[in-house]
């Protein structure tokens, strides 16, 4: 049986070795009964949404976007409303989806899914031309994505992020105006607003416990520590799993709007996006196909990493 056709959408500052990888995915797609895939690499103007829709237009079934955030996001945008597959092949430092995956940053995971042939359809969030997968946030977290530098992404991976986050930790807090689905504006003076499609972030710390990638609605976080102490006992809570997090509020809506009254860092899928007053978000219900482990059992995408990758190890 001959496999789907696929194009592989790579970002080649962000592998290390982008020919090995080439031939191992061809090798392996050809061991499996595929054609060989397409390839096409990002650029400094285009990070991926237009090769993607070029792999598109030229027939492909299934489109592998390797690279970090920014690569990702861009083939998700250019790849939501179409009956074409998302698979993720893991790169860089960030990459949340492929956190959420479980998927590391083992490019043959990755490829392990994929063949398996897992399929799940899964909502996506949008704001002007740009969609996201995992989260979209205002404040604090697009700070801490700002201030982590690439040296020490590359050296340390996720805890490099840590290091940005403690310099905004007493930073002044916002003053926005939230509305959901149309509601009411609700007023807060918080350090971050946070739109979730899943809830884990890097590291594997679940931040939104409810949230479920194809239920139609995004799950809002609202966090609003003051001082360290205010920090410590929400971040303690979070990573304990505790039901009630102090200093966060949590809502879910399938329309959030954002309003601040000056301009504030945002960051869509942990890429940077130009700052703004404002985020209005939306879902689309179900509108992104995406390669995912079998058996999913886990509803926030996560599973057993070790073992996809031990089956890979095996091909």
């Amino acid at each position: 049986m001959t496999g789907p056709r696929s194009a592989v959408v790579v970002n080649p500052a962000k592998v290390a070795d982008p020919d090995q990888l080439r031939r191992t995915l061809r090798t392996s797609l050809t061991k499996a009964g595929w054609p060989e895939p397409a390839w096409y690499e990002t650029t400094p103007e285009d990070p991926g949404r237009g090769q993607a829709k070029k792999a598109v237009a030229d027939g492909a079934e299934l489109v592998f976007a390797c690279g970090g955030d920014g690569t990702v996001t861009a083939v998700v945008t250019a790849l939501t409303g179409t009956d074409v597959a998302l698979a993720v092949l893991p790169a860089g430092t960030g990459n949340l989806l492929a956190a959420n995956l479980g998927l590391g940053t083992d490019p043959a995971a990755g490829l392990q899914v994929v063949l398996e042939g897992g399929r799940r359809r899964i909502d996506v969030g949008t704001i002007d031309d740009q969609c996201f997968v995992v989260m979209a946030g205002m404040g604090f977290d697009a700070m801490m994505l700002q201030d982590t530098s690439e040296k020490a992404k590359k050296h340390i991976g996720w805890p490099a992020y840590l290091v940005g986050a403690a310099k905004h930790l007493l930073d002044r807090p916002m003053r926005v105006r939230i509305r959901l689905d149309g509601g009411p504006p609700i007023p807060r003076r918080p350090q971050a607003v946070i739109v979730g499609n899943v809830g884990r972030l890097q590291g594997g710390v679940r931040l939104l416990s409810k949230a479920q990638p194809d239920d139609g609605k995004l799950d809002v976080a609202i966090l609003s520590p003051n001082n360290l102490m205010h920090w410590a006992a929400l971040a303690w809570a979070v990573a304990s799993r505790r039901k009630r997090v102090p200093r966060m509020e949590t809502f879910t809506a399938s329309r959030v709007e954002i309003y601040s009254n000056r301009a504030q860092p945002r960051q869509l899928d942990g890429d940077l996006i130009a700052p703004g007053k404002a985020m209005k978000i939306s879902v689309r219900h179900k509108a992104l196909l995406l390669c995912v482990p079998q058996p999913d059992a886990d509803p926030d995408l996560a599973y057993d990493a070790a073992a996809v990758a031990k089956r890979a190890k095996r091909r």
